[in-house]
C-alpha cells in the first residue's frame, strides 16, 4: 500500500509546542474579540433590516390610535438608523402628520418642507403642503378659543397668515389634490379671520383720529382678502377716513359702492 505523504508539517512529538508568548496572546484575543463583535453586529444588522416593515406596521398601528409620540419614537428611530430604506420618504411625511397631531408646529413645517425640498417630483408633494397648511392652521386655533369660542379678531394672526398662504399655493399648484376641497373651505375661515383682524386693527386708528392708517387697513382687508364677511366694515372705514381726512367726494364714491353691493340694512349701520 502507497504511503499518504501529509502536505503539512506534524510537530515534533519529542518536543512539546511552544506556547505563544504574552504579546502573541494579547494580539490572538483581540482578533477573536473583533471577528465575534463583527459577526454579531452583522447579526444585528440583518434582524434590525428584516424587521423595518414590522417596525413601521408598528408605528403606523400606533397613529391609528392616536399615539403619535409613539409612532414619532418608532419613525425618528427608524429614519435614524436606515435614511436610505424603502420606507424612509413616506417616515417623513408620517412624520410631519404626527407632528401636526401633536401642535408641534415648528417640527411639522419642517419635516415637511423637508419632504418638498427633496422630493420635488414626488405625487405626495400636494399632501406635504396640506399638512404645512394644517399646522399651521391649528397653531393659529388656541386651546382657549377652540374651548371658549373666544374672538380671535384682535389678536395678531401670525399663523393664520402663513397658514392661508401655505394653503394658497397648495391650491393654485395642485387644484384637483384630494386636499384642496377641504384646504379651500379653511382659506374661506382664515381669508375673513384676517380680514376681521385687519378691520379691527383699522377701527382703533380710526378712534385715534389715524385716518390713513385706518385708511391703509381697510384697503388691504377689502384688497387682499377679497370676498370677506366683513368687506361692508372696511367700505365703512374707509368712508369715515375720507370724511376725516376731508376727502368728501372719495367718501361720497365709495359709499356708492356700498350701496350698490349691500342691502339697505348695511348700508343703515353706517
Amino acid at each position: 500500500m502507497n504511503q499518504i505523504i501529509s502536505t503539512v508539517p506534524q510537530a515534533n512529538k519529542t518536543s512539546p509546542t511552544p506556547r505563544p508568548s504574552g504579546l502573541r496572546r494579547l494580539l490572538l484575543v483581540c482578533t477573536v474579540t473583533i471577528i465575534a463583535a463583527g459577526c454579531a453586529g452583522n447579526e444585528e444588522e440583518f434582524n434590525l433590516t428584516s424587521n423595518i416593515r414590522t417596525a413601521y406596521a408598528d408605528a403606523q398601528d400606533a397613529m391609528s390610535v392616536g399615539n403619535y409620540r409613539k409612532s414619532i419614537g418608532i419613525f425618528e428611530a427608524l429614519q435614524a438608523r436606515f435614511p436610505f430604506s424603502q420606507f424612509a420618504t413616506q417616515i417623513q411625511l408620517e412624520l410631519a402628520y404626527c407632528y401636526y397631531k401633536l401642535h408641534s408646529t415648528a417640527q411639522a413645517v419642517d419635516a415637511a418642507d423637508t419632504f418638498i425640498r427633496e422630493n420635488p417630483t414626488h405625487s405626495q408633494v400636494d399632501y406635504a403642503m396640506y399638512v404645512k397648511g394644517l399646522a399651521y392652521f391649528e397653531q393659529d386655533q388656541t386651546r382657549l378659543e377652540r374651548l371658549f369660542r373666544k374672538s380671535v379678531d384682535a389678536r395678531p394672526p401670525r399663523d393664520g397668515e402663513l397658514a392661508f398662504s401655505a394653503l394658497s399655493r397648495m391650491v393654485q399648484r395642485y387644484p384637483a389634490s384630494p386636499y384642496a376641497a377641504d384646504a379651500r373651505q379653511r382659506m374661506i375661515f382664515l381669508r375673513n379671520r384676517l380680514a376681521s383682524y385687519e378691520n379691527a386693527v383699522a377701527r382703533f386708528y380710526l378712534e385715534h383720529d389715524a385716518y390713513v392708517a385706518a385708511l391703509n387697513r381697510a384697503k388691504t382687508a377689502l384688497e387682499v382678502y377679497q370676498g370677506a364677511d366683513s368687506a361692508d366694515e372696511s367700505l365703512r372705514i374707509m368712508i369715515e377716513s375720507y370724511e376725516g381726512l376731508g376727502m368728501t367726494q372719495l367718501a361720497e364714491d365709495t359709499r356708492r359702492v356700498l350701496e350698490k353691493n349691500f342691502s339697505d340694512d348695511h348700508v343703515a349701520k353706517n
